[in-house]
């Protein structure tokens, strides 16, 4: 029985902070996990947040959703992921947060949303579960070249976080970064990417999906290529933003391979956000959009943004989370990415747009009026 079971297997209303903690941690650690199984831990999880989390539970109560009526855990309500801009959603007090990661302000004004971390057990776990699963293809380690600032630069960057945990626990000792307070440090990367190609063992290249691109323009300047080892990986996240010239995935990963001498199937996509802990990744980009898929603690669904209801699979929508590491927030997010259901997952369609943009601000709206009573 899990710690958040009452009579007949219903959540309980006062499960606490540490029995939510000690239950997601072996959760996640399990191999795997039955839709039974999924579902007790996610009501245990909203009985949780029902009990702690004000702004939700009015939310919840709103939409008739309490701990009595939620069954199943596709009946737990999703926050429009705005939201975290405007309210702060933690059942701690926020005081009490040991890290927050904030997203990059790139919408809404430069206002940046929030997520407080009471303790990073779970976040952490949770990743490193995932990663060595989805990443590392059976390896233990292996010698990593991060592309993306690190933790001290960015201490409320999830992907600061993400990169640094990937380097300390599954790469080699001669494993660095090259992006400093000056930028790429090009003339060390090629160093590495020169020793990498030489050694004949796989060599893992991680980082943002348009430090890439500054990657990929400043080999093509010099009319560099690389024929990294075989079992080489690279690891992209984050898509563009505006940070640098926009390429289309196929064009991506095609000069990612030629520039690099990775395969398309060993490039990685890995989709995650500020929002949740838990990240979902493909099986390669050899045709894009490729299948996303995420562990067992975590589950989505593809609905229509105002009524909330689940769309058939094939039909596209916007793509709703339930992410149960995320258990002092919210774990339920209605997200702003479009998506269609597919068997083994789902497909990234990219940001909404049109009648569904339109849904999710209403959506916003909705939760912001019920939140605030």
């Amino acid at each position: 029985m899990l710690p958040g079971d009452g009579p007949c297997g219903k959540a309980r209303a006062d499960v606490t902070q540490s029995e939510i903690i000690e239950a997601l941690l072996a959760f996640i650690e399990q191999d795997d996990a039955s839709e039974a199984a999924f579902e007790r831990m996610a009501l245990a999880v909203f009985a949780y947040q029902f009990a702690h989390n004000a702004p939700y539970r009015c939310f919840a109560i709103q939409r008739g959703r309490t701990t009595l009526t939620v069954r199943s855990w596709r009946d737990i309500p999703a926050v429009p992921i705005s939201a975290f801009k405007t309210l702060t959603l933690s059942c701690t007090p926020p005081e009490a947060a040991v890290r927050i990661f904030m997203t990059s302000g790139t919408t809404q004004g430069g206002v940046r949303g929030k997520s407080h971390h009471p303790t990073m057990a779970v976040w952490d776990r949770s990743m490193l579960v995932n990663f060595r699963r989805r990443f590392m293809a059976g390896r233990e380690r292996m010698a990593m070249g991060i592309l993306f600032p690190d933790e001290q630069a960015m201490p409320n960057s999830s992907l600061a976080r993400y990169l640094a945990l990937a380097k300390q626990e599954c790469g080699t000792p001669d494993s660095e970064g090259f992006i400093g307070a000056d930028g790429l440090d090009l003339p060390r990367l090629i160093a590495a990417l020169e020793r990498a190609q030489a050694s004949g063992e796989p060599y893992a290249l991680l980082g943002a999906s348009f430090s890439f691109v500054h990657l990929l323009d400043a080999l093509a300047a010099q009319g560099r290529r690389f024929a990294l080892p075989a079992g080489s990986r690279i690891l992209d996240t984050g898509g563009f933003k505006g940070q640098s010239r926009e390429m289309t995935p196929d064009a991506f990963y095609d000069a990612l391979s030629a520039a690099l001498g990775v395969p398309r199937e060993a490039c990685i996509n890995m989709y995650g956000m500020t929002e949740l802990s838990t990240q979902f990744y493909d099986d390669g980009n050899a045709t894009c959009p490729p299948v996303k898929s995420g562990p067992h603690w975590i589950r989505s669904r593809v609905v229509d943004p105002v009524s909330g209801r689940d769309l058939p699979e094939g039909t596209t929508g916007v793509l709703v989370h339930h992410d149960l590491a995320h258990f002092n927030c919210a774990s339920a997010i209605l997200t702003e990415d479009a998506g269609v259901m597919v068997e083994g997952g789902f497909r990234l369609l990219g940001r909404v747009d049109g009648a569904d943009s339109k849904g999710c601000s209403v959506a916003v709206e909705e939760f912001l009026r019920a939140a605030r009573g």
